[in-house]
């Protein structure tokens, strides 16, 4: 194998490269948009967090809402629903996977819309808080009108001109944001303000609450739709009209207020009797008023917003450490339960093979460490007795019964494992028995085969055995010398011969001969040596 080349590149570890990653996708893309359909919802984390997917036709991205984002939420995630996610892709580098952290929601398109407050709307209908026996009559002349709309609109102005027109009372004002991520929530806060007033003093409760907006499409109208607006509506103590849109624009609080006027200026016409004069200069001061207020809480909020930003988040800090958390405790959770599957699985298959083997050399084995234990617990509880004994006569009175009820216990522990040394002892010697006979006859298996492939009964079927002066076994004729002394072994005995050249047919009587010339005189080498030939 090719050894690798030098290279002067750093080496990262894990950990470094992944914040590298990291830092790289969040600086490149920062705050996206994303539309897709939420898969894999199952509702909130027992941490507070949601995790799911975005998906399109041929891609997909996991994506995360915290727990303070996702209770801020106007539209919650459901499964299968289309929407447009506003976030910042980042990394979660316990998976080496990429995410988008959410921070707002919204449906896409005007079908998801419908869709979704149809579904609000049987909801809420079934729980009864569409009821006309739940609705109010209005007061025939309020001394206060309290209105929760936008400041800067033409809605509160019109309001304002008309209730001046026909009869001049006092209205307070809510300014709330009608259209935007916030707007829900203001209204339900003004809604549940105005209801926390005092019925008397300088700031009373109103004798009439107008909820307004102008006109607009689906998506500018949804904050009405809110689920936390209807709930603030119903549960309102001041009779409550709704002036949300145009005479066409239906919202879920026009369902649940005690009238509905079809546009902002019908709902201050409702709200009280004509009367032809009216008094400008308050009309406009309180317009100017409600203005003024408006925009320098816009500018504190602004500069809290800016403050708020420069500091760090705790949400971003302990982001990744609660996700962490999370995926290790659904992996324990999961690890748990497969290694429970796993043991009791594995127990199945100790259980059939014990079943299946025999226990012979572990129940001798046992039966032995049981005798030289007993043998050890039989002493052990001799001396042990004494010591006690002696301890006990030290310690005086207060120990005698401790001292009885002791030695009881290691009595009866003691009964409970001489009766299974029984046990174990009979299954021993039976065990014991069943192993000798298998030996024996696996001995006599072992000596006919021994027998049946000897070489006895080879030379007994017509062959010869040939060793060498040593008495080695010759097996080839190239690696015996002529004139060298051999032993032939056949069935019924042994034969000494001398090696010699091949004989010719003709020659097979004549004596041999050597290749220097005629051979000596055999015979006499033959008897001098008081061996046969086989030539």
């Amino acid at each position: 194998m090719p050894e690798a080349s030098a290279t002067n590149a750093p080496e990262l570890s894990v950990s470094e490269l992944s914040n590298a990653l990291k830092r790289t996708i969040e600086d490149r893309f920062g705050f996206v948009r994303l539309r897709g359909e939420i898969s894999n919802y199952r509702g909130p984390h027992s941490s507070g967090h949601a995790y799911f997917c975005l998906k399109d036709a041929s891609a997909r991205i996991d994506a995360v809402i915290w727990k303070g984002v996702f209770s801020r939420l106007r539209v919650k995630p459901q499964e299968g629903l289309e929407v447009v996610a506003t976030g910042k892709i980042t990394t979660f580098p316990g998976k080496s996977s990429y995410q988008i952290i959410i921070e707002a929601i919204e449906p896409a398109g005007v079908g998801a819309l419908m869709a979704l407050f149809e579904e609000r709307r049987r909801t809420l209908a079934a729980e009864g808080l569409f009821d006309e026996a739940r609705k109010r009559a209005l007061p025939f002349l309020p001394l206060r009108i309290g209105v929760v709309t936008s400041p800067t609109g033409a809605v509160i102005r019109d309001i304002l001109h008309r209730i001046a027109d026909r009869f001049p009372r006092h209205v307070l004002v809510w300014p709330v944001r009608v259209q935007g991520e916030t707007s829900a929530a203001e209204i339900a806060a003004a809604i549940a303000g105005f209801s926390a007033l005092p019925s008397d003093g300088s700031l009373a409760r109103p004798d009439v609450l107008i909820v307004a907006r102008g006109g607009g499409s689906l998506e500018d109208l949804w904050s009405f739709n809110e689920e936390i607006v209807v709930r603030a509506a119903a549960a309102s103590l001041i009779p409550l009209i709704s002036a949300i849109g145009h005479e066409t624009d239906w919202t879920l609080i026009d369902h649940v207020a005690d009238l509905r006027a079809p546009t902002p200026t019908g709902a201050a016409e409702k709200a009280v009797p004509v009367r032809l004069e009216l008094i400008a200069a308050l009309a406009d001061l309180e317009r100017r008023h409600a203005g003024a207020m408006a925009r320098f809480i816009e500018r504190r909020r602004a500069e809290a917003r800016a403050l708020f930003r420069a500091l760090p988040q705790a949400e971003e800090i302990l982001a990744l450490p609660r996700q962490r958390l999370d995926h290790a405790s659904r992996r324990l959770s999961g690890a748990v339960l497969r290694t429970h599957d796993r043991q009791r699985i594995a127990l199945g298959k100790l259980s059939q093979r014990l079943a299946r083997q025999s226990p012979q050399a572990r129940l001798s084995r046992a039966g032995e460490r049981l005798s030289a234990l007993e043998q050890r617990m039989r002493r052990a509880l001799a001396t042990g007795a004494d010591r006690r004994g002696e301890r006990i006569r030290a310690l005086g009175s207060r120990l005698v019964n401790a001292r009885i009820s002791s030695v009881r216990m290691e009595q009866e522990r003691a009964a409970a494992a001489r009766r299974r040394l029984d046990a174990l002892a009979g299954r021993m010697a039976h065990a014991f028995r069943g192993g000798i006979a298998w030996r024996r006859a696996e001995l006599r298996r072992f000596d006919q085969l021994l027998v049946s492939l000897g070489y006895k009964n080879v030379l007994a079927r017509g062959f010869a055995l040939v060793r060498d002066a040593e008495n080695k076994p010759l097996r080839l004729a190239a690696g015996i010398a002529d004139g060298a002394l051999l032993d032939i072994e056949f069935a019924d005995g042994r034969k000494s011969a001398i090696a010699g050249p091949p004989q010719e047919a003709g020659q097979a009587t004549g004596p041999a001969k050597s290749s220097r010339g005629t051979a000596p005189d055999n015979k006499k080498t033959r008897k001098e040596r008081g061996q046969g030939s086989l030539f």
